[in-house]
């Protein structure tokens, strides 16, 4: 049994970290999303082009360190539910550590910014919220924000993803490029489409699916609360 001393001088702990964790991934992703729009005002379609060598590096940070989120989940740290946690991390890393990563022809088009900047537009509404949620507090305009602008956003990175992946396939099969620079006992340049056509076909739907469902149930529950709050 936890000692509930061991457990009360705990939780300010946990608070903190999510509160850290939380304030990085809103600064990686306040960088990238405020960079590229500057970028998109001042050089126009040529700042879209060359996206992945301007903000792939600290993309790629973020996304890494979202692994810890699925971590969170699993031990009690945080409140997110663990399969739409898994679901979203898993498919973006996949999407951007996989396929975006190890094809350069693809680092090079619009749909690798459209990718980076969905992902962000989400993030920056998303993390603030964890952060004032972590320490027991509550911006009213900012969980209505959180819990909506994901119905047009959502859809739209969906687009964006199988856009993507449909995009490195076509590269692919140009190419015959062979990915994640292994040794080829196992011939993983052949295996490469198949991995791809699982995440199409499964992942992206089954990430949609869930975390749509989980989204609107928190967004139901978040706004009534905010409705009683004003009433």
């Amino acid at each position: 049994h936890n000692h509930p001393f061991l457990v009360a001088d705990f939780e300010p702990a946990r608070k903190y970290y999510l509160f850290i964790y939380s304030l990085m991934q809103f600064l990686g992703h306040s960088w990238v999303f405020v960079n590229m729009t500057v970028r998109m005002l001042h050089f126009g379609e040529d700042s879209m082009i060359d996206t992945f060598y301007a903000i792939g590096e600290v993309m790629s940070y973020c996304q890494a360190l979202s692994l810890l989120e699925v971590i969170n989940s699993l031990l009690g740290l945080s409140k997110s539910a663990l399969i739409p946690t898994i679901l979203q991390v898993l498919s973006r890393n996949l999407l951007l550590f996989v396929v975006i990563w190890n094809q350069e022809e693809l680092q090079n088009t619009v749909v690798v910014f459209a990718v980076f900047y969905l992902w962000s537009s989400i993030e920056i509404f998303r993390y603030p919220y964890y952060m004032l949620a972590s320490l027991s507090m509550e911006w009213e305009l900012l969980t209505w924000l959180r819990y909506s602008f994901w119905l047009p956003l959502c859809p739209l990175v969906l687009f964006a993803e199988v856009i993507c992946v449909l995009q490195s396939l076509e590269h692919f099969e140009h190419s015959g490029e062979v990915f994640l620079n292994f040794q080829e006992p196992l011939n993983i340049s052949a295996l490469f489409p198949y991995v791809l056509y699982t995440y199409l076909l499964l992942i992206l739907p089954l990430r949609f699916i869930v975390n749509s469902h989980y989204l609107y149930k928190q967004r139901q529950k978040n706004l009534e609360m905010l409705k009683q709050k004003f009433q």
